[in-house]
């Protein structure tokens, strides 16, 4: 199942996409919140689908798709997990996950507008795949964390580079600007990817291709960072992991390149679709 949130900002109801329609499940009851995925909503979700598909309305083409979990407690990124992003980056391969935080308020739909922040001239891109906790998750093994995932979905990872390791202290300042967290266009249930260590996933800008990797080429995969990150922390249902970036970001260019007003951003992963963003100037 895919499950997508849309309608206006502040105001988007829960959907999904069954048979390549895109359906309003507001009559559910629930939107796809902590609460949804820690009392098995995704199974509910689809028992009650069985009986009442005929009735879901369909959405149509042009409705605005917003983020596709609705405020997680948390957005947790793995930095430097894939060895040529950390080469083009100048820093050495890490030796255990390198985390950072991201500000949910960061958190946009797939298509809204990337807003280049006051006073940034080295605003970036960053594709990724984003890990979706479906359970609590507490001192997690590696064998046992592939059963705490709701589900995958796309995330650019936006930062601004001077933010971010030019003005001090930790990366979270260059990491949670407004709109720096487009998620979508739907989450995929974990059923849905049959290898989630084998993903291509690319990133052009106007047209041009930027990022052209592959999740297997992951540092850290993914249970090696529930596990990691669940030592440290309680990962609550609806939180989200996002994985990390191949090569290819603006940085690591000769010279850097970065964002400017009226660029655009398109980025995809095999089986989690693809989003869209137009770069504008902050007002």
């Amino acid at each position: 199942m895919k499950l997508i949130r849309f309608g206006a900002v502040g105001t988007e109801k829960p959907g999904v996409i069954l048979d390549g329609k895109k359906l309003d499940v507001s009559s559910f009851g629930e939107d796809y919140t902590q609460d949804f995925f820690a009392n098995d909503g995704i199974n509910r979700l689809a028992a009650w689908l069985e009986k009442q598909t005929a009735s879901c309305p369909e959405i149509p083409e042009t409705e605005r798709l917003g983020a596709p979990v609705f405020r997680p407690s948390k957005m947790i990124c793995i930095g430097l997990n894939y060895a040529d992003h950390a080469k083009e980056s100048n820093m050495d391969l890490p030796k255990e996950p390198v985390i950072f935080f991201k500000a949910t308020s960061a958190i946009v739909g797939p298509n809204d507008d990337l807003v280049i922040p006051k006073g940034s001239e080295k605003t970036d891109w960053e594709v990724e795949l984003a890990v979706v906790i479906g359970k609590k998750a507490s001192y997690v093994s590696k064998e046992d964390a592939m059963d705490y995932i709701a589900g995958y979905c796309l995330h650019n990872d936006y930062s601004e580079r001077a933010f971010q390791i030019e003005r001090g202290g930790q990366w979270v300042k260059g990491k949670s600007c407004d709109t720096f967290a487009p998620l979508g266009p739907f989450i995929a249930t974990k059923d849905e990817i049959e290898d989630v260590h084998n993903l291509k996933l690319w990133l052009t800008v106007n047209g041009e291709t930027m990022q052209d990797g592959s999740t297997s080429n992951f540092i850290f995969d993914i249970p090696t960072s529930i596990s990691y990150l669940s030592n440290f922390m309680t990962l609550q249902p609806g939180d989200i992991i996002s994985t990390g970036t191949p090569a290819g970001v603006g940085l690591g260019m000769t010279p850097p390149v970065y964002l400017k007003p009226g660029d655009v951003v398109e980025l995809g992963i095999d089986g989690l679709g693809s989003s869209k963003q137009t770069a504008k100037a902050f007002e």
